[in-house]
């Protein structure tokens, strides 16, 4: 029995594997990644894999094994069918437990409609599987800061909405809870961070933290799609975003139901923690 991680040089993936290590012997997990080299310091067994190549999953998963399936990022290469390919070789192996990094159930951006279709296919599979619904991380603002920084304004098309982000550290806590514990077969949990916050008092706490005054300068969707294009964000992905702030504002990345700090049994990171971690690099 293994526990394998794909995607497992990625952001999250990494996290996931170190966390793993704390938990099971190395030689008990296995990361499955496009490059080996990229993967040499992971520490643990390597599996070479693409989601775009089923047949590199033939005689990867072995019955009994724990396998955790990280969504894929290339939005313009059908991400169900390159999902559908782990679930078909974790489904004819037998494994013990599939668990999916998805979306809250509460988020109806198109962003949504890729993890929607591939719970169908994991839930319709037979496979005992587990939908991590990860919400929105802090990294995904707190790794753009220079912009804001260089013009003093955060610029969001996500009006008064407010988000309960958490760390990749956190939701990495949380799919290890699940891959190393029991129980957790055939359930669905809504992960996001225990505090929501707006992206005024984000704007407040980067200016508290630097001693500058940093605005929040709300726009319209149509005007911040072409904000991201304009600084060269291929045009379906600044749909993507700018889709995401426009749920944002409906509160639809507001997720109150406490799963992420109970998987982990901890609180989960606060905004201004990952803001100070940001600062210092």
């Amino acid at each position: 029995m293994s526990i394998v991680v794909t995607g497992a040089t990625g952001h999250l993936g990494r996290h996931v594997v170190r966390q793993l290590l704390e938990k099971v012997p190395a030689d008990q997990v296995t990361a499955v990644v496009r490059d080996r080299d990229r993967a040499a310091d992971l520490g643990v067994r390597l599996a070479v894999a693409d989601y775009n190549s089923p047949e590199t999953f033939d005689g990867l998963f072995a019955a009994g094994d724990r396998v955790l399936l990280i969504s894929g990022n290339e939005f313009d290469k059908g991400r169900v069918r390159q999902h559908t390919v782990v679930i078909d070789a974790a489904k004819k192996a037998g494994v013990a437990l599939l668990a999916y990094t998805s979306a809250p159930e509460s988020l109806r951006a198109a962003l949504a409609d890729d993890h929607r279709a591939t719970e169908e296919v994991l839930v319709g599979s037979g496979v005992p599987y587990v939908l991590l619904r990860n919400g929105w991380y802090h990294e995904n603002y707190t790794e753009q800061l220079a912009p804001v920084l260089e013009h003093g304004a955060v610029v969001q098309a996500a009006g008064e909405g407010r988000v309960s982000s958490a760390s990749r550290a956190d939701y990495a806590a949380a799919a290890v809870a699940v891959l190393t514990g029991e129980g957790h077969e055939n359930t669905a949990y809504e992960l996001g961070g225990d505090e929501a916050w707006s992206f005024a008092e984000y704007a407040a706490e980067l200016s508290r933290q630097t001693g500058r005054e940093i605005v929040y300068n709300p726009v319209s969707v149509e005007a911040y799609t072409a904000i991201l294009t304009g600084a060269g964000v291929p045009g379906p992905l600044a749909d993507v975003f700018a889709g995401v702030d426009a749920a944002i504002a409906k509160g639809e990345l507001v997720v109150s139901t406490g799963d992420l700090s109970r998987l982990t049994g901890r609180p989960t990171t606060p905004l201004a923690e990952a803001v100070a971690a940001a600062l210092k690099d």
